[in-house]
């Protein structure tokens, strides 16, 4: 029984890639600025490489530069998955009002915003209105929010489903349509909630296919499902943190299953919940946080493929609030063939598929 585990840290960049001036991401460095600005250390990633030579048995380490055009999750994880996208996904700063129409309207807002923003500004006409907040960002998204009570979990994932559908139906390439409830009852106290559900748009053929295609069980832990449209995926575990994540890691791989698999795993606290909302202490804490996970969990890998690595950056200290163009850690153990600097991120495809051969 073969078996390995992927773990992707949402937004850990390390390093402004070539072309970030062209994303004007020009000296982004998440990790990098968090270990000289937080006084970070992370013990346990060292020991697999990161930041210093591997001293756990078994490890390598390099750092991957991404082939696609754009930094959103989307497109990160479809390379990672052995998929290059030579062409963007749109984008928009607002979007034309026959497509809401179509969606199902009316909405509020119809702008790129900060997810917690909009809410301090829209929040209260949501509800005495009932009507959606509708916005985007930097990043190929169109993102719904409404209350969970007031509006509706159900109600809100309907909407966003269909707004899915007219979107591939007039061939408009958004990668992800994202639902985001939240409740609260005054712009002093609206919260996201963790029922968020992202819609996205169908990916090529990845290795996730070619994994099943010969027995591998593929199992989605976190939103890597929502990521891939449900493509590839035998098993879904949806998380509500990073927490929740690591401990269905961990109960997964104790189930010590019989057949070949993958674990794909994507924790996204460092991405949504401190890199977008520009926040170097938090995003410090969740890192530590982490790697002390992950000093507990190293004695349990035994010879099993491990690999940890990033889908882009989100570096906490730079202007705005989107992603950030920037390179990726890459670190392993027991690798079937050590990982290579400056290659893209279809390597990680290639290590699995070695694997699994």
């Amino acid at each position: 029984m073969k078996r390995a585990l992927v773990i992707v840290l949402d937004s850990v960049g390390c390093g402004a890639a070539k072309d970030a001036a062209d994303y004007g991401d020009e000296g982004a460095d998440t990790l990098g600025h968090l270990f000289e600005r937080e006084g970070l250390e992370l013990p346990n990633l060292a020991k697999l490489g990161l930041g210093s030579s591997a001293s756990y048995p078994n490890a390598a380490s390099a750092i991957m530069s991404e082939a696609s055009a754009g930094k959103d999750t989307t497109t990160g994880h479809w390379e990672l998955a052995g998929c290059v996208l030579e062409q963007a996904f749109d984008t928009f700063e607002s979007f034309p009002q026959d497509l809401l129409d179509e969606i199902g309207g009316p909405f509020l807002g119809n702008k790129a915003a900060s997810g917690t923003e909009i809410l301090t500004e829209l929040g209260e006409e949501h509800l005495r209105t009932g009507h959606p907040i509708v916005y985007t960002s930097a990043d190929s998204v169109l993102q719904l929010a409404a209350h969970e009570e007031r509006y509706g979990l159900e109600k809100l994932w309907a909407l966003c489903h269909q707004a899915r559908e007219v979107l591939d139906k007039r061939g408009i390439r958004i990668g992800r349509v994202i639902a985001r409830p939240f409740l609260g009852d005054s712009a002093a106290s609206f919260k996201r909630t963790s029922n968020r559900h992202d819609y996205s748009l169908m990916p090529p053929e990845t290795v996730l296919n070619r994994l099943q295609a010969v027995g591998v069980e593929t199992i989605g832990v976190g939103k890597i499902s929502d990521i891939f449209a449900g493509a590839g995926i035998s098993e879904s575990h949806p998380t509500k943190s990073n927490a929740d994540g690591m401990a269905v890691i961990e109960k997964l791989w104790a189930e010590q299953r019989p057949q070949p698999h993958l674990i794909f795993a994507n924790l996204v606290d460092f991405d949504m919940l401190f890199g977008h909302r520009r926040d170097p202490a938090g995003y410090a804490q969740c890192l530590r946080e982490f790697d002390a996970w992950l000093g507990g969990f190293l004695p349990k890998v035994g010879e099993d493929f491990l690999l940890i690595t990033a889908d882009h950056g989100n570096d906490p200290y730079h202007h705005g609030t989107d992603h950030t163009r920037e390179r990726v850690p890459l670190l392993t153990a027991n690798a079937p063939v050590p990982p290579v600097d400056s290659a893209d991120f279809t390597q990680v495809a290639r290590l699995l598929e070695r694997h699994f051969a």
